[in-house]
């Protein structure tokens, strides 16, 4: 799963609750092509397509993105870029048939999770020869890298990234007594912290947690992974749920729902209803990716100062996610070229870019400083963070221990079919949260069986 759209302040999930907008290619400069194959013409310049320039309503993004692309062309005379606009980036409602169709860009957005089923298709070009000179792209993590390499090929760029982390109320962690400078570390002390939040009264809940529209099944893998499990086998052939670490996962929740009482009595909840618990000062606890901070400020009326993150309970592993670009099989080597150098110019370069300038999204009034994404190693991710760090407007030091604890983490990327697993998942997380006699072993084992049989399927 990854983040919703072009949008700068990310919406990590929104991929599970998104509907379809009706969206029209907007054309910046013009060109001949308006799908993938995009041509060399008789101007001398290499013209490509891309996709996900933020829709006009987001007009900030919108504007911004449509000046870089302008610098760019200005810096680059030889490279003509036609950007479509378009929310969300990525309609899994037709994704699929575009691509089928030969009308998808030259380059073109994808989740993390859709690498291995464009490549399975054959509808990706293999960029392994063009990335290897490419400054940017050696930069980046190497766990992200991995998203976009099948059977050691190159099929993709990384763009964004996110981990999950445990997002709390430093409000109601003072009013429970608790520290908010020391938040839970291990499972049990997340049960018992929210046990005494809860103990608040007033409709205060002290964990929350998704139960619906495979939002279940994604933070089911994500505290699988904190336990030190897996939800498929390495190979990707055989699901691993039915396993000591996912009975933990399930009876955990049980315990808080049911004998705490801790979790409040509405449940088959989604990311809305938590950011709005959130943001109303009713909810202590959830998991998270950094990007829900802005939108509890923004969309639910919470304060900047009032929201801390934690890393993942357990120490044992988090789930990244993330998106980035493919290449149309159609496109040529010199379309390939330009739109890696068009890639690493606006998403790859710190300081660049209407996402990495970090000095213009803080005068547009974005949130400057918080603890992700972050792609980068070495001397590109220090020079990131100290640009990052000059024109911060949110208080860093909210995230410390999200971003000192995630270094000590196994990074796990999401699994092969992930929407397809999380609906099964949804089904054993919603039964255990609202049946109090809901039997663990035997949900465990339908769903081991169900996901072995989506595996089969290839």
């Amino acid at each position: 799963m990854s983040s919703s759209g072009f949008q700068r302040t990310r919406t990590t999930g929104f991929r599970r609750t998104r509907t379809a907008f009706l969206t029209t290619a907007l054309v910046l400069t013009p060109l001949t092509a308006c799908g993938g194959g995009g041509s060399d013409s008789a101007d001398g310049k290499t013209h490509i397509s891309v996709n996900c320039w933020p829709q006009p309503s987001a007009k900030i993004d919108h504007k911004r993105f449509a000046e870089d692309l302008k610098t760019f062309e200005e810096n680059n005379p030889g490279i003509d870029v036609e950007a479509h606009d378009a929310f969300p980036c990525q309609d899994p409602k037709t994704f699929d048939a575009k691509l089928a169709g030969g009308q998808m860009e030259d380059v073109f957005y994808t989740y993390f999770t859709d690498t291995q089923h464009v490549v399975n298709i054959n509808q990706a070009a293999d960029i392994t020869e063009y990335v290897k000179d490419l400054k940017g792209y050696q930069a980046i993590s190497k766990p992200l890298r991995d998203a976009y390499t099948v059977d050691g090929k190159v099929y993709g760029v990384p763009r964004t990234n996110y981990s999950m982390g445990l997002l709390y109320s430093k409000k109601l962690f003072k009013k429970a007594g608790l520290d908010p400078d020391k938040p839970p570390a291990t499972w049990p002390e997340v049960r018992a912290a929210a046990k005494r939040i809860a103990g608040l009264g007033g409709g205060t809940v002290g964990y929350a947690d998704y139960s619906a529209q495979n939002q279940g099944g994604w933070h089911f893998t994500a505290e699988l992974y904190s336990q030190g499990g897996s939800v498929v086998s390495e190979d990707g052939k055989k699901a691993t749920v039915d396993t000591s670490e996912g009975r933990a996962v399930l009876q955990n929740l049980h315990d808080m729902r049911w004998t705490d009482n801790s979790m409040g009595s509405k449940q088959l909840l989604i990311i809305n209803d938590a950011l709005q618990m959130m943001g109303g000062g009713k909810l202590g606890m959830y998991l998270a990716a950094p990007d829900n901070v802005p939108r509890i400020v923004k969309e639910a009326g919470g304060d900047y100062k009032d929201l801390a993150f934690a890393p993942m309970p357990g120490g044992k592993g988090t789930l990244i996610g993330g998106d980035g670009y493919m290449f149309n099989k159609k496109a040529s080597p010199a379309q390939i070229k330009a739109g890696l150098k068009w890639l690493e110019w606006t998403f790859l370069t710190p300081g660049n870019g209407f996402q990495n300038n970090y000095q213009r999204l803080a005068k547009d009034g974005s949130p400057v400083g918080l603890p992700e994404p972050r792609l980068f190693t070495g001397a590109t991710d220090a020079k990131d963070q100290e640009l990052k760090k000059k024109s911060a407007n949110v208080p860093v030091e909210n995230y410390r221990s999200f971003i000192d604890g995630n270094r000590k983490l196994d990074l796990k990327l999401e699994p092969p079919k992930g929407q397809q697993i999380y609906a099964v998942l949804d089904g054993a997380v919603s039964a255990v949260l609202t049946k109090k006699d809901a039997d663990i072993d035997q949900l465990l084992e339908d769903a081991q069986s169900k996901i072995d049989g989506i595996l089969a399927r290839g």
